[in-house]
């Protein structure tokens, strides 16, 4: 059985038919949980969720990059940046008010999880269940997401299946590779835009899911800011292009790495990996991250080449109770 194919394995004790699909949007009034006990507080308030959450996001900057990568997103470009539906935050408090974690769900997407445990993954299935049982999938840390995903399972009589494994990277030193491919990086303009949005799009359809964001979207989100850098040959030919977040809270991600099947093996991803984390670098990031799927182990491989090293694993986790398709990690 394939990784894309695992599924939970405590069998449902009878199998449930999936009523009508329905658009996964949350359903405002949010009531205030019990504040006598531990609980998670929904919202839909961008700015409430980041001073709430703010501090502890922050904490663990790395552990957490999904969450500050996608809310910067959220801020600069408007809470329909992923898509039409209207995102969902909340945060998982003490009953004095310490906030013990967080989540974000931007639909069609899958929810996105801070590492929480199995009493606090369960309590928030339960909420979102609440919300509708169309949440196409769960991506957080491992263990994380599989609490969650069970729960699931038990709370709306969906299916779970493990998608993508992967390991979050950290920059310790960066090692160029020698020698390096012939030519040269540049960071990506308006000029770029189609090729971009192509790349992306080829980027997505390669990992088996439905992208993030439009794709032209995409490519305009990263050309604003500077955040795509292109491996040129000698000639001008463009062959790998190697994109970076919004630096937040002192890093900068990189993501998607990405070279056309048939220029493959011959450096040019990891040339432009190089070139977008020296960019990074030199522009005040304090730390580089970057997720592997690892279920490639050449890309894990070159990456430690380069001078990554290993923070810990995450997961997705889809379900399949509705017709969705899943979407890749904004």
């Amino acid at each position: 059985m394939s990784s894309s194919e695992t599924s939970l394995t405590t069998p449902l004790a009878t199998p449930v038919t999936a009523p009508a699909p329905q658009a996964p949007v949350p359903k405002p009034p949010l009531t205030p949980p019990d504040p006598s006990r531990a609980a998670w507080w929904p919202t839909t308030d961008l700015d409430g969720f980041l001073v709430r959450a703010g501090e502890f996001l922050h904490s663990a900057p790395a552990l957490n990059t999904v969450l500050l990568s996608v809310t910067e997103t959220l801020r600069e470009r408007g809470l329909q940046a992923y898509g039409e539906g209207a995102p969902l935050f909340g945060t998982y408090a003490d009953a004095d008010g310490t906030v013990r974690g967080a989540f974000l769900w931007t639909p069609p997407h899958r929810v996105s999880v801070s590492a929480v445990g199995p009493e606090a993954a369960d309590s928030l299935a339960l909420l979102l269940a609440d919300f509708g049982p169309d949440l196409p999938g769960v991506a957080a840390e491992r263990a994380t997401a599989e609490a969650f995903a069970r729960s699931w399972r038990q709370h709306t009589g969906a299916s779970a299946a493990l998608g993508m494994r992967q390991r979050l990277y950290r920059l310790d030193t960066l090692t160029p590779p020698e020698p390096a491919p012939p030519g040269r990086d540049r960071v990506a303009t308006e000029a770029d835009r189609d090729l971009l949005a192509r790349w992306y799009e080829e980027f997505c359809e390669a990992l088996g899911e439905r992208p993030g964001m439009a794709p032209h979207a995409w490519a305009d989100s990263r050309i604003v800011y500077g955040g795509a850098t292109v491996w040129e040959t000698p000639d001008g030919t463009p062959v790998a292009m190697a994109g970076a977040t919004r630096r937040v809270a002192g890093q900068v991600r990189v993501a998607p790495v990405y070279t056309p099947a048939d220029l493959r093996g011959r450096g040019y991803g990891g040339a432009a990996t190089v070139a977008v984390t020296r960019a990074a670098l030199d522009a005040g990031a304090v730390e580089v991250l970057l997720f592997t799927d690892l279920a490639n182990p050449t890309s894990n491989r070159l990456y430690q080449r380069l001078g990554y090293r290993p923070v810990g694993d995450f997961a997705q986790w889809d379900f399949t109770r509705r017709d969705f398709t899943a979407t890749a990690t904004p």
